[in-house]
């Protein structure tokens, strides 16, 4: 049995949470056996892994930078459990690790890397000294995850040079997240939603980053044409709480048009109320789950051309620049314009093919067999069609 200890910051709404969570739910029990080690107190995610019967631990940290304390505890964990690989998520994560298996060492030791240029973004000062730090000791870790070539790129301009880069995309669980247009009006109904209009929806937390200032620009000028149209905002702080989001909405003029979901924990039968999902992040993406958990659910998609988010919707969507809401309101448009059902179809076709979770957790295994073995699993990874990337070796390409 291959034992992975998966380290995270915590277990809050998110990215990367939920891409670790759709990993060690799906990999095959009959050969890894999946525990994760959170520095911070578990968030919502973590009543998801215990239901699945994944083993979790907290360091009870604080935020901040690691400190001694939570270095011990999770050293005396490491040594104790005996995990075959200890895969890190996360800057805070990888250099708690590091620091770890310097005093146990037994296990093979994995980053992943999850955002393209976060660290470099305003007001990430704290976050820019970590990945220095962590570029010079870049060298220490078997191999590095990333989920997109642009977030491989932004490391290896700031100093990574690991003995190995692996890109492995993040996945979708296609069996939960399906269209149901049957049920859309019904849904609709259920969130307060009376309109016959385009519905066009953005799950993002409220952050700079994700710019729904953008989006409400863009709302406002689409509702010129469309003027039954609803825009609904979903995420950690789009709700009637938020003052910053309320003058927003009160300056963009959209009133009683826009709603507000804050978190939810059913995105499976959210996505499916939407006519088309946007996401207009400005900076900071790697691998967007939002824009894959739509398309799933044959909702199209128009984003703008940050991380891998044009990879992703190349041809079933629109990519649009970032900060231009005359862009992004056109796109809407055009998609609207054209048949739409057409583009549904092709994207739930696309995330299928490429994004499943089987498939991507396929590659996660090949990815942990390759550094506990290497010369016997090379067959494995082509076999899935996927794409793993190894630093000063040949790459197996689908």
């Amino acid at each position: 049995m291959i034992c992975i200890c998966h380290l995270i910051n915590g277990l809050d709404v998110g990215g990367a949470e939920r891409s670790l969570v759709n990993v060690v739910q799906n990999l095959d029990r009959s050969r890894f056996r999946n525990e994760v080690v959170t520095l911070l107190e578990p968030g919502v995610f973590g009543d998801h892994l215990r239901a699945a019967g994944i083993p979790l631990t907290s360091l009870g940290m604080k935020r901040g930078l690691p400190g001694v304390r939570g270095l011990a505890k999770l050293v005396g964990h490491l040594r104790r459990s005996r995990p075959t690989v200890l895969q890190s998520w996360l800057s805070h994560a990888d250099l708690l690790g590091t620091a770890a298996h310097f005093f146990a060492p037994s296990s093979r030791l994995l980053w992943n890397v999850r955002c393209s240029d976060m660290a470099t973004s305003p007001g990430s000062a704290h976050l820019l000294w970590i990945t220095r730090l962590l570029a010079r000791l870049s060298f220490r870790p078997d191999a590095v995850i990333a989920n997109s070539p642009s977030g491989k790129l932004f490391h290896e301009k700031m100093g990574y040079r690991p003995r190995r880069w692996i890109e492995l995309p993040n996945g979708v669980d296609t069996d939960q997240f399906r269209p149901r247009f049957d049920m859309k009006e019904r849904l609709r109904a259920s969130l307060g939603i009376q309109t016959r209009g385009p519905v066009i929806g953005m799950v993002a937390r409220y952050h700079p980053m994700k710019d729904q200032a953008t989006f409400l620009q863009a709302s406002a000028k689409f509702s010129s044409d469309y003027p039954e149209a609803r825009f609904v905002l979903c995420g950690k702080g789009c709700d009637g709480q938020n003052e910053d989001l309320r003058k927003l909405i009160l300056n963009s003029g959209l009133g009683d048009r826009v709603i507000l979901l804050g978190v939810r924990d059913d995105m499976e039968t959210i996505y499916p109320v939407f006519d088309l999902v946007t996401l207009c992040s400005t900076f900071g993406e790697g691998f967007p789950n939002t824009l894959i958990e739509a398309m799933a659910c044959g909702v199209p998609c128009v984003a703008t051309d940050i991380g891998a988010s044009g990879e992703i919707i190349e041809g079933v969507g629109v990519i649009v620049p970032p900060r231009d809401p005359a862009a992004l309101s056109q796109a809407w448009k055009t998609l609207f314009a054209g048949p739409i059902e057409v583009r549904a179809a092709e994207a739930r076709a696309r995330v299928v093919e490429r994004y499943r979770i089987e498939r991507i957790c396929q590659l996660y295994e090949a990815a942990y067999l390759d550094v506990i073995q290497p010369a016997a699993v090379r067959d494995v990874a082509a076999s899935v069609g996927g794409r793993v990337q190894l630093r000063d070796t040949d790459s197996v390409a689908s």
